[in-house]
């Protein structure tokens, strides 16, 4: 009879078959590629059965693979659960905070927020993930996600902070020294604007509001970008309007490089939302981040 296999090789295994990257699962793990890759040989060897094919360039599972880690998942999930509702007894919460969030939002967590956090809760560690593309927290192994308010899934809960956003269309006033400033959204069809590409490869429309009236513009323009700052630094230098959030540009604003356009199409939205499952069990360090959050939000 063979010997059961370890759960340390299980938890491995379905990292492996997760990322399908033993060197993406090693970062998760905090282990040597080498190792993982003893470890499975170890697992395979103990079980009499083949799990993962493995070339140079990919991992996958086999069909015995798919059928394991089918049944693992849930089982690991609920272990997982369990050590987390017993990890509630202590007196301070310890162990990685995972946070997927974009840039913006990290920069204002960084104010205030994360410094408090590390201080009030010295043994935790907390891991920021920065990034424009909207990931499946849940999928991705994150405790939570920090986006806006219009971009949580429905079925999640949302903590509120920071206050409300406000996107503003700026222009250096060089760029306007010929040209006319633009009156509605549609005026923009005739201006060369700085475009912004979204991390799944999408073109961002620009959307704005007035009263009960809403458009969106897909706006013309030479110089596409992937970066907010670097958006406002170009209209700065007279390449044409870009539309950032209003904490972004305000220090070009304020210099006087920038100035705003279309102000009465530019409300404010709700702003930025820390997320979480409302069906897992929420473990005590995001407890206690949420705790300063609101404290410090």
């Amino acid at each position: 009879m063979n010997s059961r296999p370890a759960l340390s090789d299980l938890t491995a295994f379905a990292a492996i078959v997760s990322h399908r990257s033993f060197r993406k699962a090693a970062d998760e793990l905090g282990v040597a590629p080498s190792t993982l890759s003893h470890m499975m040989r170890t697992l395979e060897a103990s079980m009499g059965v083949r799990l993962l094919h493995r070339t140079t360039r990919s991992v996958s599972a086999t069909e015995a693979g798919e059928r394991l880690v089918a049944r693992l998942q849930p089982v690991l999930r609920d272990l997982d659960l369990a050590l987390a509702e017993v990890d509630d007894f202590r007196d301070r919460p310890s162990g990685t905070l995972r946070i997927n969030t974009s840039e913006i939002a990290a920069r204002l967590l960084l104010q205030q927020v994360v410094p408090t956090f590390l201080t009030r809760h010295p043994q935790m560690k907390l891991d920021l993930v920065t990034e424009g593309r909207l990931v499946d927290i849940v999928a991705d192994g994150y405790d939570a996600g920090i986006r806006l308010g219009e971009a949580i899934p429905q079925d999640m809960i949302g903590v509120r902070f920071g206050g409300p956003v406000r996107f503003v269309a700026v222009a250096s006033p060089n760029y306007f020294a010929s040209r006319k400033k633009p009156k509605t959204p549609d005026d923009l069809k005739q201006h060369e604007c700085i475009r912004f590409r979204l991390a799944s490869g999408k073109m961002f429309r620009w959307e704005f509001a007035k009263r009960a009236q809403e458009i969106t513009v897909d706006v013309p323009g030479a110089l596409t970008l992937d970066h907010v700052e670097l958006m406002a630094e170009a209209a700065a230098k007279g390449l044409g309007i870009a539309y950032v959030s209003a904490h972004s540009a305000a220090p070009w604003i304020e210099r006087g490089d920038l100035v705003t356009v279309l102000d009465d199409w530019c409300p404010s939205i709700p702003g930025l939302f820390l997320y979480y499952p409302g069906h897992r069990h929420v473990p005590p360090g995001l407890k206690a981040f949420i705790a300063v959050l609101k404290a410090l939000g």
